[in-house]
């Protein structure tokens, strides 16, 4: 997929392809409180934090961090399951932001999720009928009568068999339980999928399986799909474009290429580098990049790039400089911007990575 770069930095997909979704400047800030009866605010946690971000159709964009950084909440912002503090959402150019009501509930037909654990998702006093027909019964666009053969359809679309309509939760397995997930955000045709790590939680044989699954439907329903994981190798699997997340920022995002053979944001290196490859000759190449420390608070974040506790490569800078061992001074204080560096990649570092700094292809 060619990309541009948008005036904010932000890769900006195919010319004359206008957005599915659109974030800009978008926070969510959770309140921490003290007291009982009287309650006041002391602090807040900065989830997401002006985060600037577009999702095209028909494209997979996947979106990877430690545990912690905000892929979650920013799911689930993008989904109006939560307010956001600040900025703006825009869906097929329709500021979303602030829509309560029916208006909300008539946009979510476009909108689904599948969620990371299978069965905590499902509803354990349901039957898989009901669960997946509820969507067809809360919008009242399939008649009643018509519902159980529309059910048993997406049932068996997905790979389950229809006849197991009236089973519950808890008589499946976790792949099974999954695709029911995956059909339960089919029924409303949607056109946007947020997948927040649908393959965690399943052995890796069954996530092949829904990986393909999902590939599948994508090219059935021309789908397009926002993908959370941990996994680097899944991601690069799946995504069109990858979008890494450090502290409830977006510190780099490139094609699924590009970024993984010349990664220019430090904390993208160490992810990469830790990532296991099974050829022997290219796991010796592989140069490893070592984070000190441990992530911040997202309640104190740290001034300038959120980044410089753990950057090797500030420290390395200032050294060079002769300054100290010390994180760069410029790090310190101030906020890298979204530059642009290979065709469609941009990422907020002062002092990025040269290219192939983690692959050493020379030595192979």
């Amino acid at each position: 997929m060619s990309v541009t770069v948008s005036e904010r930095g932000v890769p900006a997909g195919p010319q004359g392809v206008q957005p599915l979704v659109k974030l800009v400047g978008v926070k969510k800030h959770f309140p921490i409180t003290r007291g009982i009866i009287f309650q006041r605010t002391i602090g807040h946690v900065h989830a997401v934090d002006g985060v600037d971000l577009e999702v095209y159709p028909g494209e997979t964009l996947g979106l990877v961090g430690e545990t912690g950084c905000g892929k979650s909440t920013l799911a689930r912002v993008i989904m109006r399951l939560f307010d956001p503090s600040a900025g703006q959402i825009y869906f097929e150019g329709q500021d979303i932001t602030k829509l309560r009501g029916r208006r909300l509930r008539e946009r979510r037909r476009d909108m689904q999720m599948i969620f990371q654990d299978p069965f905590a998702s499902l509803n354990p006093r349901k039957t898989v009928g009901s669960i997946i027909g509820g969507s067809y019964r809360l919008h009242k666009i399939v008649p009643k009568a018509k519902v159980k053969s529309e059910v048993q359809q997406l049932m068996e679309l997905v790979g389950l068999n229809p006849e197991h309509y009236n089973r519950y939760p808890h008589e499946f397995s976790g792949g099974q339980r999954q695709r029911i997930g995956v059909a339960r955000s089919l029924a409303l045709r949607p056109k946007l999928i947020v997948c927040d790590e649908p393959v965690s939680a399943l052995d890796v044989s069954i996530q092949a399986q829904i990986l393909n699954l999902l590939e599948d439907l994508q090219e059935e329903f021309n789908l397009t799909y926002l993908f959370i994981a941990h996994d680097l190798s899944v991601v690069k699997h799946v995504s069109d474009r990858v979008a890494v997340m450090y502290l409830g920022k977006i510190v780099e995002m490139a094609s699924g290429d590009t970024l993984y053979e010349n990664p220019k944001h430090p904390y993208t290196g160490a992810l990469l580098s830790a990532v296991p490859i099974p050829d022997p000759d290219l796991a010796a190449a592989k140069k490893r990049i070592i984070l000190q420390g441990d992530v911040p608070s997202p309640i104190d974040p740290p001034s300038g790039c959120r980044f410089h506790p753990r950057c090797p490569q500030s420290r390395e800078a200032a050294r060079a400089q002769g300054l100290s061992d010390e994180p760069h001074p410029r790090c310190r204080e101030e906020d890298p911007a979204l530059l642009p560096h290979h065709p469609g990649q941009v990422a907020a570092c002062h002092f990025p990575l040269p290219d192939r700094a983690v692959i050493d292809v020379d030595a192979v």
